[in-house]
């Protein structure tokens, strides 16, 4: 037993020491840390080498942690590999922030893994590129139904009015930067860009560019990374269904929209308002199926729209479709009141005495100009015969 005891107190002292030695090894910092700009929009090229002091101990197994400041995020973003590059996208108008550290493991550290208390840091600045405030305001792209994008913007209130302002977009299945296919124009203003019959990949970063120029200098650019699945705007409901069972029940059906949006993926809001005796009150209901029971009353009247988003199965953010044309029970009747409905019975009885008025007057100068039209036919006729009875009348005249 005391044999058993040494033993194991022994071979605790050795992982003690194994963890000891492997703990107080020193570990050098990557080298060479260099951020190139392939000119993608953000999406930069991070390389490193490995720190000489490790060039030749092939037999350890070596890993590097990289480290950088997200701004879109706001905060940092760490990854290993054991790669000695990385790609990470940045806006290039905030500062660009990279750290890496290196992991060793293997008989150099006796089987632990130690990571480099120093790290190698790059610092970049942003550029001083553009006239202060001249930077567009509310870029925002919708998916439209999951069949096309468009991206619009606002002016800036410092931006001169002779700017001319262009969008640029890059994604990884593009070789280089690509302009804006067509622009949208508003009073001979570029306010967004239409993406009609171009391929925007689903679950792709894709990063846009807005910036410009105008005679007072060059406008500050902005930078946006989005995927296009979370930005889709479903589309409107056309129809709304109503059964009811008299006095109890108001069945409610509709069809999800035609396209590419998967019907699973949408959730929907019902507005229901009601009218009764008690006044009027409005309810909002979510579902997931396309169709409701709601409780009616009698002398009561109900009013009820939809709307859908995508659920958060099938996207991060969402935009709302529009409300669809409301549906009532009972259905609408005229809601003149009597006196408009005098008024309006007023004017179409004028409207037709005037008609009636001005063709009586429009038949009787008719009549008039015949009439008149005969008499001179007459006298013509009787003068014609005076001469044919006194030829000597006519010689006169000659």
């Amino acid at each position: 037993m005391a044999n058993t005891c040494g033993f194991t107190n022994q071979a605790t002292l050795m992982l003690l020491l194994l963890s000891w030695r492997g703990m107080h090894c020193k570990v050098d910092p990557p080298e060479d840390l260099v951020i190139t700009d392939l000119g993608h929009l953000g999406q930069l090229e991070i390389k490193w080498s490995p720190p000489a002091s490790l060039i030749n101990k092939t037999e350890c197994p070596q890993q590097y942690q990289l480290e950088y400041f997200n701004t879109y995020k706001n905060r940092w973003t760490g990854i290993r590999t054991s790669e000695r590059s990385y790609s990470a996208q940045f806006d290039l108008m905030k500062e660009v922030k990279v750290r890496v550290y290196t992991l060793l493991s293997g008989p150099c550290t006796s089987g632990s893994l130690v990571k480099s208390t120093n790290y190698t840091e790059v610092i970049q600045k942003p550029p001083a590129t553009g006239v202060e405030g001249t930077a567009i305001k509310e870029f925002i792209c919708v998916y439209h139904n999951m069949e096309y994008v468009t991206c619009n913007w606002k002016r800036s209130s410092k931006m001169p009015a002779t700017a001319e302002q262009n969008l640029y977009y890059w994604h990884k299945g593009l070789e280089q930067t690509e302009e804006c296919p067509k622009y949208i124009i508003s009073n001979n203003i570029k306010i967004g860009c239409d993406f009609s019959g171009i391929n925007l990949p689903d679950f792709s970063d894709i990063t846009f560019c807005v910036n410009g120029s105008s005679p007072e200098g060059r406008l500050k650019p902005i930078y946006t990374t989005l995927q296009i699945q979370n930005h889709v705007k479903p589309q409107t409901v056309e129809k709304l269904d109503l059964q009811t069972d008299p006095g109890t029940e108001l069945e409610l059906q509709w069809k999800s929209p035609a396209g590419r949006v998967p019907a699973h993926c949408l959730e929907w809001e019902i507005e229901a308002s009601r009218e009764g005796l008690d006044g009027k009150n409005t309810l909002q209901i979510l579902t997931d199926e396309p169709e409701l029971t709601l409780p009616i009353h009698d002398n009561e009247r109900s009013c009820v729209r939809v709307r859908s988003k995508m659920n958060k199965y099938c996207a991060d953010k969402y935009f709302w479709s529009d409300w669809s044309p409301p549906t009532c029970y009972p259905e609408m009747k005229s809601t003149l009141p009597e006196a408009e409905q005098d008024m309006v019975s007023v004017y179409a009885y004028m409207a037709v005495a005037i008609i009636t008025t001005l063709a009586l007057c429009v038949c009787v100068w008719a009549g008039l100009k015949a009439r008149r039209s005969r008499e001179v036919k007459k006298l013509n006729s009787v003068f014609t015969t005076l001469l044919d009875k006194n030829p000597a009348v006519a010689d006169r005249g000659i």
